[in-house]
């Protein structure tokens, strides 16, 4: 199952009571799809890689610009210019040569989401805008995949589980509704985002995915943890499905 460099590389997590050999051999087989190689992906995709996650798939058609290298670490200023999926997926094989990575430089839309969620077990999502993140939930939703969703500004971040298919769990679109993406709407080049926080939010979600793969401590589906950094303070609160839900009222509800 494992090779020796395998069994010394892992060995931190195999001796872990809640991961142990069965949960790593999971990693090792999982798929997971990571939205996003910018700011939250460079908390997220290292953290991945690192663990042991068989399969990586990236999503993200942007390319690297100077003002990014404030908090998105996979990057130096060598790679200004370059595409981010690129990048990402050599910093994944340098850090970890059993990790296969499938690097998509295509932004995830409702025309490109169907191939890109095919044989994924878990999907983390670090885009910047709503009409992404909804294209994301609703197909996470309808495929039945589970769907941890990452956002940050100044100094808050927010993560969140949705497993909208089953009837006692809510899908993101319960949290945000029909939430659409203004003109005018702030952006942190704007606003400004603090790098360090946007790395925690990543390395979280990373957390995220793995438990969602192996299964340890409790099922965070619908709660979303709220993050404050200047306080600083932690809060979780739990999401009610929406009744109303467009995108989930109408699935049929599944325990799984």
């Amino acid at each position: 199952m494992f090779t020796d460099a395998e069994l010394d590389r892992y060995a931190r997590h195999i001796v872990l009571p809640h991961v142990g050999g069965a949960g790593q051999a999971k990693l090792k087989s999982a798929r997971i799809l990571v939205i996003g190689a910018g700011g939250i992906g460079s908390g997220t995709i290292p953290a991945l890689a690192a663990a042991g996650v068989g399969t990586i798939r990236l999503a993200d058609d942007d390319t690297v610009s100077l003002s990014n290298l404030q908090r998105q670490t996979m990057f130096t200023t060598a790679d200004i210019g370059r595409a981010k999926v690129a990048v990402a997926a050599a910093h994944i094989a340098a850090l970890n040569s059993h990790v296969a990575v499938e690097a998509q430089g295509v932004r995830a839309t409702a025309a490109t989401l169907p191939a890109l969620l095919d044989g994924m077990d878990v999907v983390i999502d670090g885009s910047d805008n709503f009409a992404t993140r909804l294209a994301v939930s609703d197909a996470c939703t309808a495929a039945h995949i589970p769907l941890v969703s990452a956002a940050i500004a100044q100094f808050h971040g927010q993560v969140g589980t949705y497993r909208g298919w089953r009837a006692d769990a809510p899908c993101y679109r319960c949290f945000v509704g029909d939430a659409h993406d203004p003109d005018e709407c702030d952006s942190c080049a704007e606003q400004g985002v603090l790098g360090a926080m946007v790395l925690m939010v990543g390395a979280f979600a990373a957390m995220e995915a793995m438990r969602a793969i192996i299964g340890f401590g409790d099922d965070p589906t619908g709660k979303i943890h709220i993050i404050d950094g200047l306080a600083p303070a932690w809060r979780t609160i739990t999401l009610p499905k929406d009744a109303g839900c467009r995108a989930c009222s109408s699935e049929t509800a599944s325990p799984a």
